[in-house]
């Protein structure tokens, strides 16, 4: 079953299905189109298929020029029977937490449900979603060998976690590294021969818990970084120092040091999220793990030390939080895309509105407010000029996007509060934050 299954992917005859076509999915689908397979793309939203069918784009750094090139392989659907159709079938769902911060599977769950009636002989299913370790062989093998299928022997199952960086231009799909665990040797071949065909370098491991650990690893290590970079920073801001000139002259250290850049919290769909499923794991195995509970403590605490020193800083100029108008710059989660999944700017937002204040946002990448989960505002956009600048009594750098042009914001606003460290050179009118 292996052979005639990695010859069909090795003469890309085989059919590629893609199941969650957001950032993760969209990209990858195209780039198995690309390189000439056919793929069926699966999606709950009807919104997305239609937009695919008709070659347009529905994420803003993928072009729809790219979608049009290879639209003749790609097609999407939100019938999922047809997934009996696809020799692989790569799941890209959403892993967020719970209300308790504990995982919440329900998406890998039930779009594995969904699929098991039509899983056949001579598959390969691969799980991307980020996850603690042991989800794939804990939840996915059991359900599908429920179907009567024998993993490692009838079809094959892997687990090789997403690694995209949504309008990253130096890193596309084809570019980054792939990490692949198997099941079995046989899942683990299977998997090699899916994602050599598409991806420059694929790096296996000897498990699927090991992949999903690598992962967690990779994303742990930049949340931690980034919480000691903050704490850094409000040590420093106590001190009188300039944190990022502190870290731009450390960074000349051509070795034993790797710069990370405080800010307004921790924002996307991974770094906030991920370091809490190894927490939730852990405890299964009677383990605590304070450093990584603590660096969430802190990059969790930095929205309110941004609007605490928004306050003091109005405070300065005799005006109280109540009643202030307050434009806030950039509210994607990090500069030069519209993704908008856990940004601190939204949480600023929201403590801002709670406090009494009027607010207003403008982002390139964000013309409309979207719905969100958590927070609701009826709001668009608002052009920057130098007179609207002038009408606010401040204005928050949340999100430090390139097609701002700092130096008229500068020039005409009566107060900046900058959590990005935009502004390197001492002025009135700038706080830090």
């Amino acid at each position: 079953m292996s052979s005639s299954l990695a010859a069909r992917i090795a003469d890309r005859s085989a059919c590629v299905g893609v199941v969650g076509l957001g950032y993760v999915g969209l990209p990858l689908m195209l780039r198995f189109a690309e390189t000439g397979f056919r793929v069926i793309g699966f999606d709950i939203d009807p919104g997305k298929v239609e937009a695919l069918k008709a070659g347009k784009t529905y994420i803003e750094h993928i072009p729809a020029e790219r979608i049009a090139r290879v639209q003749s392989k790609l097609d999407p659907t939100t019938d999922f029977s047809r997934a009996s159709e696809a020799d692989a079938l790569i799941l890209c769902v959403p892993t967020p937490l719970d209300g308790h911060r504990a995982p919440d599977l329900s998406f890998i769950l039930d779009t594995t449900d969904t699929l098991l009636p039509y899983l056949r002989a001579g598959q390969v299913v691969s799980l991307e979603s980020t996850t603690y370790p042991g989800t794939t062989e804990e939840e996915l093998l059991p359900r599908i060998e429920s179907r009567g299928l024998k993993v490692g022997e009838d079809v094959f199952l892997v687990y090789s976690p997403e690694r995209e960086d949504p309008g990253n231009p130096d890193f596309s799909t084809h570019a980054i590294p792939k990490v692949c665990g198997g099941h079995t040797p046989a899942c683990l071949e299977i998997g090699l021969a899916l994602y050599g065909q598409v991806i420059d370098q694929v790096v296996p491991v000897s498990s699927t818990r090991a992949a999903e650990m690598t992962k967690l690893l990779e994303n742990i290590h930049r949340a931690v970084n980034i919480g000691l970079v903050n704490e850094m920073k409000i040590v420093a801001d106590k001190m009188d120092i300039d944190i990022h000139e502190v870290i731009r002259a450390a960074a000349t250290k051509p070795f034993g040091f790797v710069p990370y850049y405080p800010g307004p919290g921790l924002g996307g769909h991974c770094i906030p999220i991920d370091p809490f499923y190894l927490t939730w794991k852990a405890r299964e195995y009677g383990l605590h793990t304070r450093f990584i509970e603590l660096a969430g403590e802190v990059n969790a605490s930095m929205p309110d030390y941004v609007i605490g020193k928004l306050s003091a800083a109005l405070n300065t100029e005799r005006k109280p939080v109540k009643g202030s108008s307050i434009l806030v710059l950039g509210i994607a989660y990090k500069k030069n895309v519209g993704d908008m999944r856990e940004s601190p700017s939204v949480c600023m937002m929201d403590q801002l509105r709670a406090l009494g204040a009027e607010v207003r946002y403008s982002d390139p990448h964000v013309p409309v407010f979207p719905r969100m989960r958590d927070y609701r505002f009826d709001l668009c956009s608002e052009p920057i000029t130098a007179e609207s600048l002038k009408a606010y009594d401040c204005v928050l750098l949340a999100t430090d996007h390139d097609q701002f042009d700092y130096e008229m914001i500068e020039h005409n606003a009566r107060l900046i509060v900058d959590c990005r460290g935009r502004y390197l050179k001492p002025s009135d009118k700038v706080v830090k934050a």
